[in-house]
């Protein structure tokens, strides 16, 4: 049996083409997305063992309990911080060469041979601090060497590549509150490559002041770095030996400990790929919508092979073949054609992850991943290639096994099972979900305030559930209902088609219904693929018409203007603005960092503005109170969202409290005197060495060592003022009384204070202005004024002005990127789509080819019979189109609904979108006839009519 499996594998392998290349499709992503998914843990895994060198880290002793209330994104675990003074007691631990923390800055801008901004594709600009004394272990210079003080700069080789500097060459790094001019020191290399980001070696020094800028508290770390060696890593029982003497030494009140440096590379770089997890489920969505169509393609491959072989099954089960003998011949077959398309299926998913990183390489973001696939991988992908064609095969099997010799004889086709049940079973299912859809519609409209439903417990329910159910219920319905549809569709569908093509169309009415279950599956493809591109494309075109409202309606400014260097804009650029001739009004928005209400932080941030952001910028919507009014009075304004969370209302009082970091005068004056009396110390010392020295009549000696007292002078003279000042924790607080309550969706996620109340409360060396508004003067040229604002903002570089139309085009651009990736999703169904009805359509023809001879035979021309063909996989095709039109664009009207607060407030249908997507489908229908047409055509009207 498994020889005649082979052989008829080797007759008909023609016909396992589309078999072979949807399953090798859908194998492709399946493989692609794990070796996609390797290339970035070996990348993240590569850039650890590189970037986290150090052989100890010293972090917080007590794991961080999340504060539900605060605004969060991080999914790993966060320890106290430490004070930064243990780095000196670490230091003295035997074994430690050196004991630092590492001041890493990002939002930071280098700027090229030509004087522009280095630009990457969403990697980080990172400035790091690290200097021959601080070193970097692995960094290799090529040419020059570290930066010796705040003007000198050293560049991964990336870096100075995408920017085309090299040593000696002069250039400006722009922190977020200046630019410095600064000299190429040198140029390094690392191991692995970094992805992409620029990497910026700075001066300690000048790291630390910038880092502390940007810190609410820069006395505390999160980690403190250490090297065992600075130029050879050690192995992993001396890095343990140096942690445990290292926690010996610390002191217990420190709340720290040190761990090893494998240890903690270990944990970043799983927090770092489990983070990156949610890239793979992306690209095997692709992979489930090519294995779902490929599985109907394979049934109907097989459907059609089992009815071209009934009468040889016959015959092999009248000489005594068993029903599982014979089921094992069209199994072999299904084994030997899931194994091409398998393996077929591997080596293009390889080739397409080449392909991402060769693409990935030319944009600028270069890996060293590994990007072939493993042992694993590629045995998942065989197994899934081969156990989705053996269920494709299983029920042709199965009917060529269990058909009785005489009907198979006879080649007798059995009525087509009844549809009622699952009809009637699908539509409820489809009913169920778009009420479940309804509620979750009615629940997001209330937005907190009661509910659909009398009950609590259920107005309460998180809306994601309803949605998903909805979701579930409606694609699973719809597709249980799909074979009781098909009489209807092809009625309505096919309605105009036989109005216009008389014969043809009613005979493609006609043919439609033959076999409900197999054309319903066959629209199945389709109607998968549009559903998700509709319900996106909804929400897409909502988020676009969102933003222009909220530009056209409700902001009043002409100008917006934001930053690219972490979104903080220096307040001399403020300044400078608020000169340009023409500008009328100019208000700034600057976070307040470490805010805390009533001892708690909200689940959002605080920002301090002028009350002429609701007058003159943007119109306010209030539950409560008058926006303006409040803050010109010095009261608190609360978003909606955090006022519900915390159940607060207008005239409630409430305690505003914020960790301010100061100079503690007492302590710096005691470190100041202290290292003067150590330098004087050590300079006496010297000199009654020298003294010494030159009573013994060693007068070379005597003279060296008063080379060494000026040269330690002249260093005591120039070490950095900065770091003898010492500072201290001072906690402030106010009584703040809510004034207003604002809905607006921009701001129902920030309380805000006026700048007076912003800088009793909070610390105003860490406040900083991330956005600010720009109106003009009555009359003004609009054009000539925002000429003068660019040129008095092109010396910051990092700083860009938009106008109205602009500003709205910015947010947009972001929505059409996504775009592009379900219109690649929609090309991947059409694709398949196409496939599908192909292969339905060859079966149908299969099955017809004497009825289709005879039409030819009383005269049908052969455009009538591609016509014919063609108008039944355009209603194929349409009917698909059209399910999934249906239920996308309700899919996206309910997540419209649910994300309306979050500023999804205007739905917008993409009408001509939908348009273009159903008179797509019927190009995909025709194109989709012409194969099987020209099938039919090929044979002679003689044959065809003698076939049966």
């Amino acid at each position: 049996m498994i020889r005649i499996g082979l052989r008829d594998a080797r007759s008909h392998f023609g016909r396992f083409i589309m078999s072979i290349v949807a399953i090798a499709l859908g194998v492709s992503f399946v493989v692609g997305s794990f070796c996609f998914r390797e290339m970035l843990n070996n990348q993240v895994s590569q850039m650890m063992s590189t970037n986290a060198d150090h052989d100890v880290y010293v972090r917080g002793s007590q794991e961080k309990k999340k504060d539900s209330s605060a605004m969060s994104m991080e999914s790993t675990k966060s320890y106290n911080d430490v004070d930064v003074d243990l780095a000196g007691t670490i230091a003295k631990v035997d074994g430690v060469s050196s004991a630092r923390v590492v001041h890493m800055l990002s939002g930071v801008v280098l700027l090229d041979k030509h004087g522009d901004a280095v630009t990457t594709m969403g990697s980080p600009t990172l400035a790091i601090g690290m200097g021959k004394s601080s070193p970097w272990r692995s960094a290799k210079f090529t040419t020059g060497t570290w930066p010796k003080n705040g003007d000198e700069i050293a560049l991964h080789s990336f870096a100075a590549e995408q920017s085309g500097l090299k040593v000696g060459d002069k250039t400006k790094i722009v922190y977020p509150d200046d630019a410095h001019k600064v000299t190429v020191s040198g140029i390094f290399t690392t191991d692995a490559s970094q992805a992409g980001a620029i990497i910026i070696a700075i001066d300690p020094a000048t790291a630390k002041e910038q880092a502390n800028k940007q810190s609410d508290d820069p006395d505390k770390t999160a980690l403190i770095s250490v090297y065992g060696n600075k130029t050879t890593p050690l192995d992993d029982n001396a890095q343990q030996q140096l942690a445990d003497r290292i926690n010996k030494a610390l002191p217990r009140s420190a709340k720290a400990h040190a761990i090893t440096g494998d240890e903690y590379r270990d944990e970043s770089t799983k927090s770092t790929q489990d983070a990156l997890g949610f890239i793979q489920p992306l690209i095997l969505i692709f992979a489930v919508i090519a294995l779902f169509v490929g599985s109907f393609i394979i049934a109907n491959t097989f459907s059609m092979i089992v009815r071209e072989s009934m009468r040889g099954y016959a015959l092999l089960r009248s000489i005594g073949a068993s029903p599982l003998q014979v089921f094992s011949t069209v199994i072999v077959q299904a084994l030997l054609l899931g194994l091409v398309g398998s393996l077929a299926g591997i080596g293009l998913g390889w080739g397409m992850v080449k392909l991402i990183a060769s693409g990935l390489a030319n944009m600028g973001m270069p890996l060293t991943g590994a990007t072939n696939p493993t042992v694993s991988d590629m045995l998942v992908g065989l197994v899934v290639g081969i156990v989705v064609t053996l269920i494709g095969a299983a029920l042709p099997a199965r009917n060529a096994a269990l058909a009785p010799p005489i009907q198979a004889m006879n080649e007798t086709v059995n009525p087509e099972k009844p549809v009622l049940a699952r009809g009637i079973l699908g539509t409820v299912m489809v009913l169920l979900g778009f009420l479940s859809w309804g509620f979750t519609y009615a629940l997001a409209a209330a937005d907190g305030d009661g509910g659909p439903t009398p009950w609590k417990a259920l107005n309460s329910i998180a809306v994601g559930w309803p949605l998903g159910i909805g979701a579930a219920l409606a694609v699973i319905g719809v597709i249980v209902a799909g074979p009781a549809y098909v009489s209807t569709a092809g009625a309505v569908l096919g309605w105009l088609p036989s109005k216009v093509f008389t014969v043809t169309g009613r005979l493609a009415q006609r043919n439609i219904s033959r076999s409900k279950r197999r054309t319903s599956n066959t629209a199945a493809a389709l109607f998968v693929g549009v559903a998700i591109v509709s319900c996106l494309g909804v929400v897409a075109t909502s988020a676009k018409a969102s933003v222009n409202s909220l530009v056209d309606t409700g902001l009043k400014a002409d100008f917006a203007v934001s930053s690219a260097s972490a979104g903080q804009i220096p307040d001399q650029a403020i300044k400078d603005i608020k000169k340009v001739d023409g500008v009328n009004h100019v208000v700034s928005n600057r976070v307040v960092l470490g805010v805390k209400y009533d001892g708690k932080a909200i689940n959002g941030f605080t920002f301090a503005t002028q009350p002429e952001l609701f007058t003159k910028i943007f119109a306010a919507e209030t539950t409560e109170g008058d926006a303006a009014a409040a803050l010109k009075d010095g009261k608190l304004l609360v978003g909606k969202t955090i006022a519900d969370d915390r159940g607060w209302h207008v005239g409630q009082k409430v305690k505003a409290t914020a960790e301010n970091i100061v100079v503690d005068k007492e302590a710096t004056a005691k470190a100041q005197a202290d290292y003067q009396a150590k330098v004087q110390a050590h300079v006496q010392e010297l000199q009654s060495q020298a003294q010494q020295l030159a009573a013994s009549g060693d007068l070379a000696g005597a003279q060296a060592k008063a080379s060494e007292i000026e040269q330690y002078t002249n260093d005591a003279k120039n070490v950095d003022p900065k770091t003898l000042v010492k500072t201290k924790k001072v906690t402030t607080g106010k009584t703040l009384t809510i004034g207003a309550i604002v809905s607006n969706s921009v701001y129902r996620d920030f309380s805000i204070v006026n700048d007076d109340l912003a800088e009793q409360i909070g610390n105003k060396q860490t406040m900083f202005v991330m956005q600010a508004f720009v109106t003009d003067k009555r009359g003004a040229d609009t054009a000539q004024v925002k000429k003068a604002l660019k040129k008095t903002i092109k010396k910051y570089y990092t700083i860009v002005v938009f106008d109205r139309d602009e500003y709205k085009s910015t947010m947009s651009s972001m929505i059409d990127q996504m775009l592009m990736v379900l219109y690649a999703l929609l090309a991947l169904s059409i694709t398949i789509a196409i496939f599908g009805i192909v292969n339905t359509l060859a079966l149908s023809v299969s099955e017809r080819t004497k009825e289709i001879g005879l039409l030819r035979a009383i005269g049908t021309s052969r455009g009538q019979v591609r016509g014919m063909l063609g108008i039944e996989a355009a209603i194929i095709s349409v009917f698909g189109t059209v399910l999934g039109l249906i239920v996308g664009v309700a899919a996206g009207v309910v997540i419209r609904a649910v994300y309306a607060s979050e500023g999804l407030e205007t739905l917008a249908i993409p009408w001509l979108q939908l348009l273009v997507f159903l008179l797509l489908s019927i190009v995909v229908g025709l194109v989709s006839s012409i194969s099987p047409a020209s099938r039919a055509l090929k044979q002679p009207v003689l044959d065809a009519v003698a076939s049966e």
